[in-house]
């Protein structure tokens, strides 16, 4: 097998020219856009079905990025293979869907040879081509134009510039959609729920708190013997102490243990109030967790007492809970 013999300069200079041609394809759609992008968002955002994205080869890759997407950004989007589609995937579009098919040719066999069945559907077309005469672009609805004048290939065969326009158009399509439907940061979260965003935006205080027995607490009456315990068995580092009307007079941690520990002669006899924080804090359980997250690190505290709407204690956690669920 011969060695070849890498040139850096060579390297880095193609990589650049890549780039400068594709960003230079991208940058140019901004100037197409129009009343056509405006009335594909009008007729997509009043489809009462499924937004179908078709397509094939490299631009099928990039049919199936647009449909993800779309679907995360509110826009209810999959994605159909055009030559599955004409063995009995076609079952799969209603009348009341919409298709997004993409060719840069425009004059792909397989989504050609679907054309009089969508139009039999009365399914609206929305093409996405780089050649606004093609085959498919004439029979469409409506056309996004994503011509490129190179593509970054040096032979000019493989599709590199072309698409990325291709994303570029799709992305621009779902944004301005995510806009027109004043989709939010919380609706995002609510379809990626295993996402990290997911979590902080839909996890709450009340979804990861200690309570019942699991709650670490003593009457504010208790000797240090009896909090030491608690703290033990639930190995939050710390322990409420509660008045009789089940609200939070103070905490004791492990630190407070270890700082008054000289002090300290007999463990059921030392009152644990006397080396309790007071007035500790505290945060509701309706609070998402993410904000538990920015109280102790504000505080630098390890852990939280979590009350109910009337100021009762009812639960605790530590910044080791908010680290297993993924919070932090």
């Amino acid at each position: 097998m011969t060695e070849t013999t890498l040139d850096a300069n060579r390297l880095l200079a193609a990589a650049a020219e890549v780039l400068d041609t594709e960003a230079k394809a991208i940058a140019a759609l901004a100037d197409r856009l129009d009343d056509t992008l405006v009335e594909s968002c009008r007729r997509i955002i009043d489809c009462p079905g499924h937004l179908i994205v078709l397509g094939i080869g490299k631009s099928g890759h990039i049919g199936h990025k647009i449909a993800a997407t779309l679907a995360s950004t509110g826009t209810p989007a999959f994605f159909v293979h055009p030559a599955e589609a004409s063995h009995g995937d076609l079952g799969m579009i209603r009348r009341e869907d919409l298709i997004l098919a993409i060719s840069n040719s425009g004059e792909t066999e397989e989504l050609v040879r679907l054309l009089p069945v969508i139009k039999r559907l009365g399914v609206t077309l929305i093409a996405m081509t780089g050649n606004p005469d093609s085959s498919l672009a004439r029979h469409a609805d409506l056309h996004l134009d994503t011509s490129v004048d190179q593509e970054a290939c040096p032979l000019g065969l493989a599709p590199t510039a072309s698409t990325s326009a291709q994303l570029a158009m799709g992305d621009a399509l779902a944004i301005a959609l995510l806009d027109a439907r004043g989709f939010t940061a919380e609706d995002f979260a609510r379809s990626h729920p295993g996402g990290k965003l997911g979590r902080k935006l839909l996890l709450h205080i009340s979804d990861l708190m200690h309570q019942g027995d699991e709650l670490p607490r003593v009457p504010a009456d208790a000797n240090l013997a009896q909090a030491i315990v608690e703290m033990t068995r639930s190995r939050l580092g710390l322990c409420a102490l509660v008045d009789d009307e089940g609200r939070a007079v103070g905490v004791i941690t492990d630190g407070d243990i270890r700082r008054h520990v000289e002090e300290i002669r007999d463990l059921a006899s030392f009152p644990a109030s006397r080396i309790m924080s007071r007035s500790p804090q505290t945060i509701d359980r309706n609070e998402l967790a993410a904000t538990a997250v920015e109280l102790m690190q504000q505080k630098r505290i390890q852990g939280l007492l979590v009350t109910d709407e009337d100021g009762r204690l009812v639960g605790a956690l530590n910044f080791q809970d908010l680290l297993q669920a993924g919070v932090v």
